[in-house]
């Protein structure tokens, strides 16, 4: 092994991040990146360890992971995390623990390294295979991709667990053994321990020829990409719902590279098949006033009039209330909501009496009448004219004096809280990004 494959990957001045276990893989990965610095002094280079719990030798394996890179003079931080693994399993869990601490801890233009190799490629395919995953599956994992304004690398994709001890053995590394990788109980293990082997023994390139199919899978999906790229566009709004109703009139195969390409785009997981027809039985094909709603990992789908929307859970705050003290300072909302303000550039509410208290609520009940509308309206009939989906509707400040609505910033304002001359003021929602 030389470093040519890091030359394909890095420029000599590119800022790069490993996530180091301190195993085999990324100990020999961090000694490449170490030499590649050597040779390009520009190269910054720094390290972070996840550090799971899971294992009784967690903290020895933490500083270990310090200790090397004390050695080798590369900035080395510890993230711990939570790792629940009842819904998704530990192995899962843990994954997805671990990249999420990883490109959070990322600062714009970093790369992340990751030290996959040839036999984890192998492993990831059958486990797809395992699922009855489609191409997108099947191509396991490519050796870069772009996640927001990051970029992750596998420089170590095309070599073999025996060239990496190879490399180990003659610069003389040492590296720790997690002793779950022993336990057949975890699906990777299996493989890895009583399954592989027999296939290479009959077959020795097998883990080559495995990462040519997964290679050939993925400009497949490359393709499809790039060829339904347009129309996806075109369905997708700036808010990121998607215009279901083309798809009822598509064939299966489109609709679902449609809606997989969609839930992508929407940071999602990569949904099965079952799942796919389930979103087009139970939510596309629903019946119009229903509100339809699939559970996907930590996100939810859910359908309002002719969209999907890609949501994280929200909870309610109909039972939440804020009073407004001072309206010469904002009011802060619950997270993630923002603010709310007071203007007098464009004064529409009329100024609370001196015995009137400002609060904020989140819920309102019965019929009102507001400006610049004939007749009154019961408010569920209001959110639907201004077509404001069902969960949203608990999470919009609403603006009391005392137990009277005045408006809902942005939406409407009530009789009642018209401002009858010049003096007045208007609520600003500042919602965060």
């Amino acid at each position: 092994m030389s470093l040519s494959h890091l030359a394909a990957l890095l420029t000599p001045d590119a800022r790069c991040v490993l996530a180091f276990s301190g195993g085999l893989d990324s100990t020999v990965l961090l000694h490449q990146l170490v030499c590649w610095q050597r040779q390009h002094p520009q190269f910054q280079l720094r390290a972070l360890h996840v550090h799971h719990g899971l294992s009784p030798n967690a903290d020895s394996w933490a500083a270990h992971c310090q200790h090397l890179c004390q050695q080798w003079q590369v900035p080395c931080e510890v993230l711990r995390v939570q790792v629940d693994g009842h819904e998704q399993g530990i192995e899962a869990a843990a994954r997805d623990a671990r990249y999420q601490a990883l490109f959070q801890h990322l600062q714009p233009g970093e790369y992340l390294l990751t030290a996959q190799h040839l036999d984890d490629q192998c492993e990831t395919l059958l486990l797809a295979l395992k699922r009855g995953s489609g191409p997108a599956g099947l191509a396991a994992m490519p050796s870069q991709r772009i996640v927001g304004e990051n970029t992750h690398l596998r420089p170590l994709l095309t070599f073999s667990r025996q060239q990496l001890e190879s490399w180990a053995t003659e610069h003389q590394l040492r590296w720790i053994e997690d002793e779950s990788n022993a336990d057949c109980r975890y699906d990777r293990n299996f493989l890895r321990q009583q399954v592989l082997p027999l296939l290479h023994a009959r077959w020795p390139h097998f883990s080559a020829a495995v990462a040519r199919s997964a290679a050939l899978c993925g400009e497949q999906e490359q393709l499809l990409d790039e060829l339904l790229a347009e129309q996806l566009a075109q369905l997708t709004d700036e808010l990121g719902r998607l215009n279901f109703t083309p798809l009822l009139s598509m064939q299966e195969a489109r609709r679902h590279a449609l809606l997989r390409r969609w839930i992508a785009q929407q940071g999602g997981i990569m949904p099965s098949r079952d799942a796919l027809l389930r979103i087009t039985r139970e939510v596309m094909q629903s019946r119009e006033d229903a509100q339809p709603c699939l559970h996907f990992g930590a996100f939810e789908l859910r359908r309002y009039r002719q969209h999907l929307y890609w949501l994280a859970p929200q909870p309610s705050l109909s039972q939440h209330s804020l009073t407004w003290h001072n309206l010469s300072q904002p009011l802060r909302l619950p997270e993630p909501l923002g603010e709310l303000q007071a203007s007098h550039d464009s004064p529409r509410l009329r100024y609370p009496t001196d015995d009137e208290q400002v609060s904020v609520r989140f819920k309102a009940q019965g019929y009102f009448h507001l400006i610049e509308r004939a007749g009154g309206r019961e408010v569920k009939k209001l959110w639907q004219e201004l077509g404001v989906p069902p969960w949203q509707r608990e999470r919009i400040p609403l603006i009391y004096y005392n137990q009277t609505l005045i408006c809902a910033p942005g939406f409407f304002i009530t009789r009642e809280g018209a401002a009858s001359n010049e003096q007045g003021w208007t609520a600003v929602w500042l919602q965060q990004q």
